[in-house]
């Protein structure tokens, strides 16, 4: 009798879940929905614009028509000129990111749990932020040279700055009762690290590191402009010099879909880490 009772309510601790639970495909179905809306807007304006060059609204020769922007992009793509500068692109901004993010974070976490340490290094730090990016450009060639290195400095300082003010923003503004209610409990400072402050942290963290990742594809345009014969700057570069403005919004295409799909990948991979959240933007 035990037996079945038990089974009977496991069954129905199995239904109930699945009654509460939304069934996969439509949580698949939602999601595609999500993706298809994204597409809505930029797809309404280029349709506009070929409209308005084809009846003849607008001449279309600063600002060419949709069809030739993909034309470009398929003609680069045909000879694999594409491909060679989004990999040179991509190269020096994974590069960049890693660098100026291990830095951020290390930089970050000392500053926000130290106040000596951030009375020491945030000035110096606040200060140097405030540097225009095309303004370290001569300094990094003059150290590093006109190649690789410096290109991959210059993006990592562009990443560092936002991850740093993310991470030590995170640490300095976590609640003071959940550190407290920790020391009652008498957590070692790892424990407490690892149960009260990590958790705390880890969403700002997050953001902090889109941040950064942003700044770096925005950075890298900059760096490609110092002698780059090779990534997606160069091309915009090429395209101003030899009057091409297909060539110029055919790269920023370009770095538009390989923004996205960067963010996209970070916020994928990043997801476990604050799963645990429970917060309005689940719901809506």
């Amino acid at each position: 009798m035990s037996g079945q009772a038990s089974s009977q309510a496991w069954s129905s601790q199995k239904g109930a879940a699945a009654l509460a639970a939304p069934p996969l495909a439509e949580k698949r179905r939602a999601f595609d929905g999500r993706v298809l809306l994204g597409f809505l807007l930029p797809i309404v304006i280029a349709l506009l614009w070929e409209a308005a060059v084809v009846f003849g609204l607008a001449e279309g020769r600063l600002v060419p028509p949709p069809s030739r922007i993909l034309g470009t992009l398929w003609a680069l793509a045909e000879t694999g000129e594409l491909w060679t500068h989004v990999w040179a692109t991509l190269w020096r901004i994974l590069v960049g990111f890693v660098l100026g993010a291990v830095a951020g974070i290390v930089f970050g976490a000392l500053s926000g749990s130290s106040q000596t340490v951030r009375r020491i290094l945030d000035p110096t730090l606040q200060a140097l932020r405030a540097i225009p990016s095309i303004a370290w450009v001569p300094l990094f060639i003059l150290w590093l040279g006109i190649f690789e290195e410096s290109k991959v400095a210059l993006i990592a300082v562009g990443v560092f700055f936002p991850i740093y003010l993310g991470i030590a923003g995170a640490i300095l503004s976590v609640d003071r009762k959940l550190v407290e209610v920790g020391q009652v409990f008498r957590l070692s400072r790892f424990q407490l690290a690892k149960r009260i402050l990590l958790p705390a942290v880890l969403p700002e963290a997050v953001i902090a590191l889109r941040s950064g990742l942003g700044l770096g594809f925005m950075f890298v345009v900059a760096a490609e402009f110092m002698g780059a014969s090779e990534g997606l700057g160069y091309l915009l570069v090429d395209g101003q010099q030899m009057g091409k403005p297909d060539q110029i919004l055919a790269a920023i295409i370009a770095f538009a879909l390989l923004g996205k799909i960067a963010d996209s990948l970070l916020v994928l991979l990043t997801k476990p880490l604050v799963r645990w959240q429970d917060t309005v933007r689940e719901s809506l």
